[in-house]
């Protein structure tokens, strides 16, 4: 068998190669493909015979496991059930990029390694080829990791269907092999991410502030917060909205408001809660009863690690509404008496981080 080498843009590959070698891929094939750290070699998981002549062509054991690669963050739920705070840490910090991430499996005590590459080829072809795909590096069992694709042909020439040639490897050395299943993230395999790279992740404490719009109250809490821990580096304080669907900046009473108390928060771009920035969160503070169930309804394992803001207020009595109220849209005195309860709640929260 001859292999076919096709060549390809490395940031712009022709949506037309690309489809052709995920076909391929998807109907038991072997295709060899650049990534940034080396290239790589991917076979349909699904597929036993592919899976089969992967192991034959790699010349590995057949009791090592293959890593598989993923073109969104989200999709790690797919192999993994995992709440594992640190888990969302790391990979929010280093996905698309070089490090692979051993987690546990559904299947009752079984792992498996999980990357989300940073190249634009590998990333589509792994989206294109709609299947888990099994990707080691592309190379016979011991030899060096290939960084071009002439390097890979130097071993798989004839043994695979197709290589995609998208120029030297930017990294040029594997991905960090990061142990995830076991508590504290452990490097297996040294990559360009370091343990102590994790250990500064793993270690700094996530508080995120959630509002509808991301334009007002939770940007008044995490900007108050940012202020009062100035100097801190062990605490990431961020913001996001239940019902943000593009990017906005915070609405200009807020910026005002702010600035009033010393605080510029006119660079501030609205986020939408998503299950990853809520699953790496150690507090997760919403303003709003309905708020709380916006976030259970996205990811329920989280429940408790959700708090009312309203609940770190001391409350006059006979009133007994737990929510923050929204002054988008009212006067400039609203979004001042909003800063005034929300400060109350961040002079208290300060204390428990």
């Amino acid at each position: 068998m001859k292999t076919q080498i096709l060549e390809a843009h490395p940031q712009f590959p022709e949506a037309k190669t690309i489809a052709y070698c995920a076909q391929i891929i998807r109907r038991g094939g072997l295709v060899v493909f650049p990534t940034e750290t080396v290239y790589g070699l991917g076979a349909n998981l699904a597929n036993e015979t592919a899976m089969q002549r992967l192991r034959e062509v790699k010349r590995r054991d057949p009791g090592k496991p293959f890593s598989i690669l993923i073109a969104q963050i989200g999709l790690i739920s797919n192999y993994t059930s995992t709440m594992d705070t640190n888990l969302y840490k790391v990979i929010d910090a280093y996905w698309p990029g070089p490090l692979t991430v051993v987690v546990p499996a559904k299947e009752p005590g079984q792992t498996i390694g999980v990357r989300m590459p940073d190249h634009p080829i590998a990333l589509r072809l792994v989206q294109e080829s709609q299947c888990t795909i099994a990707a080691p590096s592309a190379n016979f069992e011991g030899n060096p990791a290939p960084t071009t694709c002439q390097e890979a042909l130097q071993d798989l020439n004839g043994l695979v269907d197709v290589a995609i040639d998208g120029g030297p490897a930017k990294i040029g050395i594997g991905s960090s092999v990061v142990d995830m299943a076991h508590g504290i993230p452990k490097v297996l395999r040294q990559g360009v991410i370091t343990q102590e790279d994790l250990d500064r992740v793993v270690q700094k404490k996530t508080i995120l502030f959630v509002c509808t719009g991301n334009s007002c109250r939770s940007v008044m809490a995490q900007y108050l917060l940012r202020s009062m821990l100035a100097g801190r580096k062990d605490v990431e304080v961020l913001s996001a909205g239940t019902g943000v669907f593009f990017q906005t900046t915070a609405s200009a009473e807020t910026i005002a408001v702010l600035k009033e108390d010393g605080i510029d928060a006119s660079q501030h771009i609205s986020t939408a809660i998503n299950s990853i920035l809520l699953k790496k969160s150690d507090l997760i503070f919403v303003m709003t009863r309905n708020h709380h169930q916006q976030v259970l309804d996205r990811v329920p394992q989280v429940e408790q690690k959700v708090y009312l803001l309203r609940e770190f207020i001391d409350t006059p009595a006979g009133l007994v509404d737990s929510d923050v109220p929204d002054p988008i849209g009212q006067p400039h005195y609203a979004y001042k008496e909003c800063l005034a309860i929300i400060k109350e709640a961040i002079h208290k929260i300060v204390g428990l981080i």
